[in-house]
């Protein structure tokens, strides 16, 4: 009996832990990005940030890993490319290394320019990680089997833990309109919010 009691125990014990990883309160916390926060990172010391949005805004993709997940995401905001360059605004994207020919590979599935942002200006002010903790979330295993699904595969090299994000960021000082920040790996942003929030952008002069 005690046995039983001990094993019971072990499984119950698993499913609480299973259950808890499924809700938010395990899901790494975000802190809003500034301005100022973005507007310093540069390209391995070529551009700075701020003269990507400066005229005309820009929809920025901080990108995990350029990986299936990503690459799912990266074709969906793409799919916007004809709005975005009827308004004038550029579609850029930020990856945190440059593994290999990983950028390579993930440039037919974006339609925007790729800068590398080593000092991870777009991944913070408060970087979230999500380590094997993702691996037992349902929403992350459904995440997978759509990317999956769609015939999107992608590498697993480099540092694929710090969560990305999209910003949609206005021209000059008018600041950040949209930061959808990934909760899970491949939580992905909202077309439709993204150009809601495009719309509002107004060019400088």
């Amino acid at each position: 009996m005690g046995m039983w009691s001990l094993g019971l125990g072990a499984v119950g014990a698993a499913l609480a832990g299973i259950l808890l990883a499924n809700t938010n309160l395990c899901l790494p916390e975000a802190a809003a990005s500034s301005l100022a926060d973005l507007e310093d990172a540069d390209d391995d010391k070529v551009i700075k940030a701020k003269s990507l949005w400066e005229t005309n805004g820009a929809v920025v993709m901080a990108v995990r890993r350029p990986g299936f997940l990503c690459r799912e995401e990266a074709s969906e905001l793409s799919s916007l490319k004809p709005q975005l360059e009827e308004l004038g605004v550029p579609l850029v994207a930020v990856v945190k290394e440059n593994i290999g020919t990983e950028i390579r590979d993930f440039r037919p599935h974006f339609a925007g320019d790729i800068y590398i942002d080593e000092e991870k200006h777009f991944y913070g002010p408060l970087q979230r990680k999500m380590g094997g903790l993702g691996l037992i979330r349902f929403g992350v295993w459904q995440n997978f089997i759509r990317a999956w699904r769609s015939g999107y595969q992608g590498n697993m090299n480099g540092e694929g833990f710090i969560l990305g994000g999209v910003f949609v960021i206005g021209a000059g000082d008018q600041g950040i309109l949209l930061e959808h920040r990934e909760k899970e790996f491949g939580n992905k942003v909202d077309t439709a919010d993204v150009l809601e929030a495009v719309k509002k952008i107004v060019p400088v002069k």
